[in-house]
């Protein structure tokens, strides 16, 4: 099944994604990660036990995705 986003308005959009992501949360636990997620996940937690790990401040992240320089 093909869905046609360009022909759907933004509101339908976001009911469309709420929509799967309701169904995603009621049957996460049918599905396992995958391996190599649990290895980025313990490399992560190493480099921040290592004190390796680099931190942003969220808010100013998303400032920056916003409102990318050019």
């Amino acid at each position: 099944m093909t869905i046609r986003t360009d022909k759907m308005t933004t509101a339908e959009k976001i009911c469309a994604m709420e929509a799967l992501w309701d169904d995603l949360c009621r049957t996460a636990g049918d599905h396992l990660s995958p391996d190599w997620h649990r290895e980025v996940l313990a490399q992560r937690q190493a480099s921040v036990v290592a004190e390796d790990a680099r931190f942003e401040d969220w808010q100013q992240v998303k400032t920056e995705l916003r409102n990318p320089r050019k």
